[in-house]
């Protein structure tokens, strides 16, 4: 099962939101198979986190290439990101 709900709005993009309510366990280390952009919706305090990197808040564009591990983590609030596919 999949930490977020989301809805397709055409082949490379999609609207994600993770719930407040998430729990943190869901929220794992991961790698994507092809570039994608993250561009968050609304105001949040989540973070994002690179391997070997600190988080940074998800307040702006974020390039993910593809490879790379990273995870996002949990806030207060709901996130809702766009994520654009292999941009």
């Amino acid at each position: 099962m999949k930490p977020y709900i989301e809805e397709k709005l055409n082949t490379k993009e999609v609207i994600r939101k993770f719930s407040a309510d998430v729990d943190e366990m869901e929220l794992k280390w991961h790698w994507d198979q092809e570039d994608r952009v993250i561009i968050p919706m609304c105001d949040n305090d989540w973070l994002f986190q690179f391997d070997n990197n600190l988080p940074v808040p998800i307040n702006k564009k974020i390039h993910i290439p593809a490879g790379t591990i990273h995870r996002a983590i949990k806030g207060s609030t709901d996130l809702v990101i766009k994520v654009i596919l292999g941009d």
